[in-house]
């Protein structure tokens, strides 16, 4: 468990996360669900876009029996108020809650995006209004294209209790989010909520889970949510979580120098860069 910035949360550091569940089928998804609850997770990831709004539906499917016990999360991609508005009662709606623990702006990667959400009639009024109402109880932003986007939106204002950003073993190497972005974020006191840990299955070219997940939580993150598909990747990861101590710096430092390396121990190429980081902004 650990502290989510200044909100007086603590969240288990890895979380479930609700954007693969286009992958599997309804029962396995539900099932998944329910396990990582007994399994102790406590902080349940979702987006309204994840599936085209499907992926709410199946959290709203099962976490009203233990709403009470967990931290929810989703987010709108929306940049107007009317717009965000409009989401956020879906979210409610579809996932059978009252609230929302965390509400997100999701994906802000340019300028224009900042521009829209804070100007006139922009999704900052929908999340300072829903807070105020009680419906969302913290808000923060994810962007996942430009560290320079993300500190621009967060010197912009400076109510948001959270940021979710790429935060993984090859972040180093290109537009570091973790060395740029992570460092002011302490500073704000915003809660650090980090994702991409295994660079949308990438770095396990050239890293294992456990290099992966145990390099992103040695950073100074809260958690991170991690979109399983099998039982036995969920059980996996919670294992690794369990048992996770801090990495000293001459291992952080051997993971990071495998990151930058143009070649594997096979003389493959390794996970690093635009070829893999393809979220992020080409130059």
């Amino acid at each position: 468990m650990r502290e989510l910035g200044r909100t007086g949360q603590k969240l288990t550091c890895i979380g479930m996360g609700g954007g693969r569940f286009h992958l599997i089928p309804l029962e396995e998804a539900t099932a998944m669900i329910r396990r990582a609850y007994d399994l102790g997770i406590n902080y349940f990831d979702m987006a309204r876009g994840y599936y085209k709004g499907h992926a709410e539906e199946i959290y709203g499917s099962v976490i009203p029996e233990f709403r009470k016990d967990i931290f929810l999360t989703s987010k709108s991609g929306q940049r107007t108020r009317e717009g965000a508005e409009a989401d956020l009662e879906n979210s409610l709606k579809t996932m059978r809650t009252d609230h929302l623990d965390l509400w997100q702006m999701h994906s802000v990667g340019t300028k224009a995006d900042i521009e829209k959400i804070l100007g006139p009639g922009g999704a900052l009024e929908a999340f300072v209004a829903a807070k105020k109402a009680g419906k969302v109880r913290f808000f923060g932003f994810t962007g996942h294209a430009d560290p320079d986007i993300n500190l621009q939106l967060l010197r912009s204002y400076d109510g948001f209790d959270t940021m979710l950003m790429p935060l993984h073993v090859s972040d180093t190497v290109f537009l570091s989010f973790s060395e740029n972005v992570v460092p002011v974020a302490q500073e704000h006191g915003i809660g650090i909520l980090g994702m991409k840990v295994f660079g949308s299955a990438y770095l396990l070219r050239t890293f294992s889970v456990e290099d992966c997940l145990s390099y992103t939580l040695n950073l100074p993150v809260t958690a991170v949510p991690l979109g399983f598909t099998t039982p036995g990747q969920l059980d996996d990861d919670v294992r690794i979580a369990r048992k996770f101590k801090p990495l000293s710096p001459e291992a952080v430092q051997a993971l990071r120098a495998r990151a930058h390396a143009d070649f594997d121990v096979m003389g493959g190429p390794v996970a690093h860069g635009p070829g893999v980081e393809f979220w992020k902004k080409k130059s």
